[in-house]
């Protein structure tokens, strides 16, 4: 495996994480996984998340926001989604339980302080292959690691019901950040309540009093860039492995999407 010239590298200087960013050029999966190797250890736990443009930040939807009253409206609208939801689902979440509510509101792209991540390298890279005209990155993370930062007396990735105290405070945390603060977003495995989630192999960090992963100082973090001349011919490897629109999406309408990509009708997004 090669690796980028100093100029390829110069086009991922727009990434807002503060982590090293490897210098493997990922030109099919072979290399994806010989860099992956280069970087996991032993049997870690490591969570993956890909994006498909490299000046994405680590920050959830309703954290985004510059403003301190646009990210308290993205956060109220949870109240206005649990009316809607009582007549859309037939399945709902007990009325106190805030994660599986905020979990289900994500699913349905609501602004959350949930951060989407999965335990499948190859989901993630499917999600930095989007976008054909733009560069993509990989990023790798070691949950244990993260969730120590905020309690070192916690090696363990959060759980649903037995943490659920600790959970419901970051949830209801203010809308203003606290920079000088030891609350580090937490990796929280998820309540397993879609074929989505469970397809994609998902996972969720849940930011509190600190907003962001960008300069959080998370030494496990690792940026694995994807350069966008190479996201075609990885989509069609990815699809010799069983990993495309219609697997990792099990929805109808993905379905449709997927026959109209692989048609020729509709240009790869």
């Amino acid at each position: 495996m090669s690796v980028l010239t100093a100029a390829e590298r110069q086009r991922f200087k727009s990434c807002p994480v503060e982590c090293k960013i490897l210098r493997d050029r990922i030109t099919s999966l072979g290399d994806y996984f010989a860099s992956i190797s280069g970087v996991v250890s032993g049997s870690d736990t490591f969570w993956f998340r890909g994006h498909s443009e490299p000046q994405w930040g680590l920050i959830p939807g309703a954290l985004r926001p510059t403003l301190v009253g646009s990210r308290k409206k993205a956060l109220d609208l949870m109240s206005d989604f649990k009316r809607i939801a009582e007549a859309k689902l037939s399945r709902l979440p007990e009325p106190d339980d805030e994660f599986k509510w905020a979990q289900i509101a994500q699913h349905y792209g609501l602004p959350t302080r949930l951060l989407d991540w999965t335990e499948s390298a190859i989901t993630a890279l499917y999600s930095a292959c989007l976008g054909p005209k733009t560069d993509g990155l990989v990023f790798v993370i070691n949950p244990i690691e993260l969730n120590r930062l905020s309690d070192p007396s916690r090696p363990r990735i959060l759980d649903p019901q037995s943490d659920r105290g600790l959970i419901l405070r970051y949830l209801k945390s203010s809308p203003s950040e606290r920079k000088a603060t030891r609350s580090y977003p937490v990796a929280v495995n998820p309540v397993w309540s879609s074929e989505r989630l469970i397809a994609q192999k998902g996972t969720f960090t849940l930011h509190g009093p600190m907003f962001s992963l960008n300069k959080a100082g998370v030494s496990s973090l690792v940026g694995i860039p994807i350069m966008k001349q190479y996201k075609k011919q990885l989509r069609f490897e990815l699809r010799r492995v069983g990993v495309d629109e219609m697997t990792l999406f099990p929805e109808l309408e993905h379905s449709c999407k997927h026959l109209r990509m692989w048609s020729g009708l509709l240009e790869f997004d």
